[in-house]
Parts: C-alpha cells; structure tokens; sequence
C-alpha cells in the first residue's frame, strides 16, 4: 500500500475517532459523566506500574492517548504528562476532563508519525502506549523510529496493547453469538488493512454520527519487536496477560484484580512490552 493510500486510510480514521469522540463521552464505559476519573487505576494491569517503577518528576508521552483516561494516571504519580491524539475531539475532550480533574496535562493534537516535529524535537523518559492504539497505525518501522527519536538515552518505551490473538478474534461479539471463540481476522500483519463500518463503537452509548468507516492493521509481536530491534531499542521485558478490563465475552469471570479472564481456554488477551534506548 502506498503512503498516500495509508494516509487517506488514517485520515478516515482521524474523522472516526472524531465521531467517536461524543458517543464515548457520554458512555458509561468511561464513566466521564460524573466524577471525571473515578477510579485511574482501572485502566492498568497491575504489572503495569511495577514495570513502569515511580514516576515522579518524570517526563511521560502518552501516544494516542484519545480521551486521556491513562494520562490522567501519569500526572497523579507525579510524572509531566503530556498526551498526543490525532483527533481533535479527543485532545478537545481531554484537556477538559484534566481540567476538571484539576491535573496539568499537555495535551497535542497530531499524527503520531508527526509526533517529532510536532512536539518541537522533545525528548521523554517514558513513551506509553497501548490498549487499541497500534492497530490503526499501518506502518511499524516508521512508529518505531518515531518512538526512538522521541526517548531520551536510557528511556523507556512500555507498549500495553491486546494482543494479536485478541484482535484477530475481533472486537467484540457479534449479535446473538454463542460462546464460540471464532477467528475472524489474520493474526499476522501483511494482510493490508481491516474495512470497519460500524454506527457502535466499543463503548455503550448512542450511535456514531457520520464518519462511521475505520481501517485496522494486524502486527504480530514478531512484526512489534522486529520493528523495535530495527530501530535500535533493546527489549527487556515481555509479558502476556490473560485478562482484559472490560468482559470481552459473556462467560468470562471477573477477577480479584477488578479486571476479567476465560474461564477455559487459558489463552493471551494482553501483552506488555518493555523496552529502552
């Protein structure tokens, strides 16, 4: 696929989350109504903050970050956080829920293949991202020299995303789907892009409102790592998680963490990937 063909596809993108953007905020699954982040913390696997060590006085890019739910959680340890979108409504819609939540956030609007120039050649000590972010970037060498470009010597990169297995399993069920796992979509990447046209999001809440098309890539974690090596960044850790923190299927159990498992099969739903300059 050409650059162009991608960044017409990510432009398409760009005016989904757009559209996106309202329905989530009135979601109960955010939860944004009421308390403007009523409890952080259940957005993070608990590996997660062993993994990422204290934050405090550190400098944290959140890339994708959308309505900045896990942003919130870098600047309450705190970190200097600043959060990038490429969608507008989001960054719009972020700033006011920090706002509210009384937290100083830096929140950007741009492309993250732009993030560099955007962000005036800063550096972090930590770059995050994760949890549905990769999927709609279709070129992974180019994210990963971007991430490099983005980290101070020794700073870390922590990717907290579902996993390949999950994706290709697909979002969520479909209406009246039995308790099946079906494979829906490649696990691997190559494939090109997956067409979405979808009026309902992830979330509850109303219906999407205009630019309801969307375009997701597979990346295996061999696509992810290769792209990460090639870059220059060393991998120090990877885990694979059989939870996630919204009930994906209807038999999954909550668990004592708050978050939600298979009963059977035992199988990775989430992976967190630790890496350094």
């Amino acid at each position: 696929m050409s650059t162009d063909d991608q960044s017409r596809l990510m432009r398409a993108n760009q005016a989904n989350w757009d559209a996106r953007t309202p329905v989530h905020l009135a979601s109960r699954f955010y939860g944004l109504d009421g308390d403007p982040d009523p409890d952080p913390d259940r957005w993070f696997a608990s590996f997660e903050w062993d993994d990422l060590g204290d934050l405090t006085g550190r400098d944290v890019l959140h890339l994708q970050c959308h309505l900045g739910t896990e942003t919130l959680a870098f600047a309450r340890r705190g970190a200097r956080a600043t959060g990038l979108d490429f969608s507008e409504a989001s960054v719009a819609a972020a700033n006011a829920i920090a706002a509210k939540a009384g937290l100083g956030v830096d929140y950007v609007q741009a492309n993250v293949y732009d993030a560099v120039e955007t962000l005036g050649q800063r550096q972090f000590d930590v770059v995050y991202t994760g949890k549905g972010a990769l999927c709609y970037l279709p070129d992974l060498p180019r994210w990963a020299n971007t991430v490099a470009r983005l980290l101070r010597p020794g700073g870390l990169l922590y990717i907290v995303e579902f996993h390949p297995l999950l994706n290709s399993l697909g979002p969520k069920p479909a209406p009246g789907e039995g308790p099946e796992l079906l494979l829906r979509h490649d696990y691997l990447g190559g494939g090109g892009p997956v067409h979405r046209d979808a009026t309902f999001t992830y979330t509850d809440g109303p219906a999407v409102v205009g630019a309801t098309d969307s375009y997701e890539w597979m990346h295996g974690i061999d696509e992810v790592i290769n792209a990460l090596t090639t870059a220059g960044l060393n991998i120090r850790r990877l885990r694979e998680s059989d939870e996630l923190p919204w009930p994906r299927w209807p038999q999954m159990v909550r668990t004592e963490t708050g978050w939600w498992r298979l009963s059977e099969p035992r199988i990775p739903l989430l992976y967190g990937l630790l890496a350094s300059r």
